[in-house]
């Protein structure tokens, strides 16, 4: 048994109210106390993992390095405490029932009758303590998806409680996210969901350390000795999350509130300095005062929903801060990119982005994109589909082959630039096999992309079918679009650059799974630097 202390992180009321933003402040808090500290999701969801899922229904599906798709969450868990995730820090009730299955098929049990508790609940709890167990860490901090009272959610609380009884005082805590919404009919913020909340997951058998409170208005004194008394909690144990101007300030103002101290205090360990919040505060100064301003185009298909591109976003925040830039992200949706709006939706764009994504709708309004912004001289980065689409827009209008196209969306294409890897031919199942997880790359000295990380080896997170073919690498280097990072076992072309363009990369990987507030992205440091030339260019330009 290890002396790991675990705390839970539960919602109520609603959805969406930020449990793994406090989660990974807290873990931030706690961090920059000098503890080891790591955060897991467990997702109430059926699926195996979010790999089979749509945007739309789970925003961005997260890859790791050891090649786990999982809950955006873990984003957020990364980009905090610059620690990386793995499969062990997200768990889901397809992946537990799954295991619990396959144990029952090979006759692990022994003939008995297989039972949520203690069957479904004992392999929650295995989970949970995986990374605990590791003695790589101090805390863990397990953040379980839904709400209280969902019935997804009643084998992760049971397995909540029985593990607290098994941990023993002072070894595991319950910190519980509520809404205490604000009714401008009555001029007031009104407690009673949270009270309705806190007897739902008491009724559990889960009593909640602390209460943190999610609201648009400060609480008063009063309100807070009132949510103590009724939720049964200490006064100081109540603490107000209001809404930030950024999640980046989450982690000061959990500070404010004394979080990491009345956690500290719960789990009977040792405060003994603040929190080392310097770095942090840095970038949050470097962000919050900028010196120039560029408008980047983010041309995907999921647009509507910002969580589709969660990962992106955020390292444009990052590799903004590093530049002293404010970086505004304009979505435009790709399927209504035409020859008509083309040039109204790009005329103010200093960089353009085109996303990742899976099949053909609004391809050809991607291509149009990259055509725009190769013929414009406007700083393009195309990630995974994005670079794919570079490949067929430059095969098509410069080679000439007016067939080219993906095997992905034309499977009887003349000239598939873009084809089905050789390992995925024979694969009929979705989920959890594409090429997954980080993999070696070798960067062509001399090259753009060289420059930009200083290193001959890189190591990058890939989620992908298809590639570049190589078939067609010899006449595409010869009109002088040029590979400079291959896959040293495997020859996979992962990165390409336009040399004759100022600025114009496509990378077969996920580089904004790597970018966090201590390290930002170079690709993404160097795009925005890039996006600043083309504006100050432009604007020289209409003076003159």
């Amino acid at each position: 048994m290890t002396n790991t202390k675990y705390i839970f992180v539960t919602g109520g009321v609603t959805s969406s109210l930020g449990k793994g933003i406090i989660a990974a402040s807290l873990a931030k808090l706690l961090q920059a106390r000098g503890y080891r500290t790591t955060i897991q999701k467990l997702d109430p969801y059926i699926n195996v993992d979010p790999g089979t899922l749509n945007p739309y229904e789970h925003g961005e599906c997260y890859v790791t390095d050891d090649g786990a798709e999982t809950d955006l969450d873990l984003g957020h868990y990364e980009r905090f405490l610059n620690v990386p995730t793995s499969q062990a820090n997200n768990v889901t009730t397809g992946r537990i029932y799954q295991s619990v299955i396959e144990k029952e098929r090979r006759g692990e049990f022994l003939g008995k009758t297989v039972q949520v508790v203690p069957h479904i609940t004992n392999e929650i709890k295995e989970r949970i303590q995986i990374l605990g167990n590791s003695g790589n860490y101090d805390i863990v901090i397990t953040e379980i998806g839904g709400t209280v009272g969902d019935i997804e959610s009643l084998p992760y609380i049971e397995s909540v409680r029985q593990l607290l009884w098994e941990l023993g005082e002072h070894n595991g805590m319950v910190i519980h996210l509520t809404l205490v919404p604000y009714l401008s009919a009555a001029g007031e913020l009104k407690t009673k969901p949270t009270q309705h909340s806190v007897k739902t997951l008491m009724e559990s058998g889960i009593k909640a350390d602390v209460l943190v409170c999610r609201t648009e208005h400060e609480l008063s004194e009063e309100l807070r000795h009132k949510l103590a008394l009724f939720c049964n909690v200490k006064r100081e144990a109540v603490i107000q999350s209001i809404d930030a101007k950024t999640i980046y300030d989450v982690p000061n103002l959990m500070l404010q509130e004394g979080l990491d101290s009345v956690v500290l205090k719960k789990l009977d360990l040792i405060e003994e300095e603040a929190p080392n919040l310097t770095s942090w505060n840095q970038f949050l100064k470097k962000l919050k005062n900028p010196k120039h301003t560029v408008t980047i185009g983010l041309v995907g298909k999921y647009v509507e929903l910002q969580d589709s591109y969660k990962s992106i976003l955020e390292a444009f925040i990052h590799a903004g801060a590093e530049n002293e830039i404010k970086v505004n992200v304009e979505s435009i949706h790709s399927e209504h990119i035409t020859e008509k709006t083309i040039a109204g939706k790009f005329k103010n764009l200093d960089g353009i982005l085109v996303a990742p994504g899976f099949g053909d709708r609004g391809i050809e309004g991607k291509i149009k994109a990259v055509q725009y912004a190769r013929e414009h001289n406007v700083p393009f980065l195309g990630i995974c589909l994005g670079m794919q689409m570079a490949v067929i827009e430059f095969s098509r209008n410069v080679l000439g082959l007016d067939s080219a196209n993906s095997t992905e969306m034309n499977p009887k294409t003349a000239s598939p630039v873009i084809n089905l890897m050789e390992a995925q031919k024979n694969i009929e199942n979705k989920g959890g096999t594409m090429r997954l997880g980080a993999w070696e790359c070798e960067l062509k000295a001399g090259s753009k992309v060289h420059d930009i990380y200083g290193h001959d080896m890189i190591l990058e997170r890939h989620r992908h079918r298809y590639e570049f073919n190589n078939d067609y690498k010899e006449k595409i280097e010869a009109e002088g679009l040029i590979a400079t990072g291959l896959n040293p076992k495997t020859g996979l072309v992962e990165i390409v650059e336009l040399p004759s363009h100022p600025w114009f990369v496509g990378v077969q990987y996920h580089p904004e799974y790597k970018s966090t507030v201590a390290n930002p992205h170079p690709l993404f440091v160097a795009f925005v630097k890039a996006a600043l030339v083309f504006a100050e260019k432009k604007q020289n330009a209409t003076l003159a």
